[in-house]
């Protein structure tokens, strides 16, 4: 019993000590003591009164897009082309699944035809793009390893997939000939 009372005074001892010698080595100015826990780096602050508002999808509108395309990361040159083809595949609603019949406010209302359903979202990418149980190439799950039809409903990851489709073969797996027989 002694001897756990000897070592326990010796730790109690010794951490009073370092106590000590940290209060010692403390900073004299409290100010000093607050800039210190200061973070390294602050977001900036906004010096905008108005805030972001979110986009409002509107069935036939693509005001919204060219600034979303640049995000995404499609050139400049390319964006009225992919307008004309967000209009045609979803009508500019990136909630829409392939067959879905659309309200004025993008709202789903019904499904017309149930054979391309996985056709998904602006572009309506295809499940041949990102589901690797059809294709064992699809670029879309390959390069951005998105491989399921749910975040390509997100304007944003639809467009940056359809930017991928893009890089590998232009507009072309939007031509229309591609999948119906041209005149």
């Amino acid at each position: 019993m002694r001897i756990l009372t000897a070592i326990l005074a010796t730790l109690t001892s010794l951490t009073v000590s370092l106590g000590l010698a940290q209060a010692v080595s403390a900073p004299t100015h409290a100010s000093d003591a607050v800039i210190a826990l200061q973070p390294l780096w602050q977001p900036p602050v906004a010096d905008r009164l108005d805030p972001i508002q979110p986009i409002r999808y509107r069935h036939g509108d693509t005001s919204w897009l060219p600034s979303l395309a640049k995000q995404a990361g499609w050139p400049d040159h390319a964006i009225p082309q992919l307008t004309q083809i967000v209009l045609r595949e979803s009508g500019a609603c990136p909630n829409r699944k392939g067959g879905d019949i659309v309200d004025k406010d993008c709202n789903i209302t019904g499904v017309s035809e149930w054979n391309h359903r996985s056709d998904t979202g602006l572009l309506q990418i295809n499940g041949v793009n990102y589901d690797l149980s059809r294709n064992k190439w699809a670029a879309v799950c390959r390069q951005l390893d998105i491989c399921t039809q749910d975040p390509l409903l997100d304007p944003l990851t639809n467009l940056k997939a359809g930017l991928v489709l893009y890089n590998l073969s232009g507009f072309e797996p939007w031509d229309p000939c591609n999948w119906k027989k041209c005149k």
